[in-house]
């Protein structure tokens, strides 16, 4: 589904560059976690795949769609849940869904069935007439991933989803990403927080500095943290002793 290779970006005013020559391959229908501290580049990887930011060098393609050349096409089939929330605050949540609904054109004639949809995974039925801005902050980042459902999306990239909400809401955002992915989506979860990566995703890929330092499945990376001398008996514990043996020798590296 997703195929970046060689993919460098720096920002202008920057020595160092944003993103280092990055390889990153996801299969069709994975939940993918993008694992790596804050500065590390997710956020910018994500905006070049969907097409915000151009890469300086590198290729990028997105179901068989090659960047810049297809970006129209792959913004069709994506949608991009960012960190903030990208909401109107005085509009209802139901007047921001058909707002949005419109902005995307979706047809007049699927555009209740798309926002009744998205306000059903969301958990959001009984409060289509609640202000956006009188949301908790839980409530807010559901409504930002209906947002995002509403042009049925192959690929769904969500950034650091949880931040800053109750452990309920997260916990109820987490079991609807699995139920999104279940129903055919690609998903793109970035994160730091290694338990929500080890719950959700089937492959993960470590990122530090603007390179994947490594990508796996849970089970390969944890297997590997045995062979660096790493090994704790608890699976989160061990993929914990690998991310942080990684990014402690990334910035060594760097240093030096």
């Amino acid at each position: 589904m997703i195929d970046v290779r060689s993919v460098v970006h720096r920002y202008a005013g920057q020595t160092a560059p944003a993103l280092a020559g990055i390889d990153l391959h996801v299969r069709r229908g994975s939940l993918f976690g993008l694992l790596g501290p804050n500065g590390s580049g997710k956020t910018t990887l994500i905006s070049i795949i969907t097409g915000i930011l151009r890469a300086d060098s590198g290729a990028v393609s997105i179901d068989g769609r090659r960047l810049p050349q297809d970006t129209r096409a792959i913004q069709r089939i994506c949608s991009l849940v960012p960190q903030e929330n990208a909401f109107y605050p005085t509009l209802t949540v139901g007047e921001n869904l058909r707002f949005f609904a419109e902005v995307q054109v979706i047809p007049s004639n699927l555009l209740g069935e798309r926002i009744d949809e998205s306000l059903q995974i969301t958990g959001l039925e009984n409060a289509t007439g609640i202000r956006a801005n009188r949301l908790s902050g839980g409530m807010k980042r559901r409504l930002s991933i209906a947002i995002g459902l509403l042009n049925q999306p192959q690929l769904l990239l969500l950034d650091e989803p949880t931040v800053g909400i109750d452990p309920q809401s997260r916990q109820f955002l987490l079991e609807a990403i699995q139920k999104i992915n279940a129903a055919g989506t690609t998903v793109l979860y970035c994160s730091h927080y290694l338990e929500e990566v080890e719950f959700l995703c089937d492959e993960i890929a470590i990122i530090d500095h603007g390179r994947v330092l490594r990508q796996g499945s849970v089970q390969s990376l944890v297997e590997e943290s045995r062979d660096l001398a790493l090994s704790v008996p608890v699976r989160t514990a061990g993929l914990q002793e690998l991310f942080f043996h990684l990014t402690r020798t990334e910035l060594r590296d760097v240093v030096q």
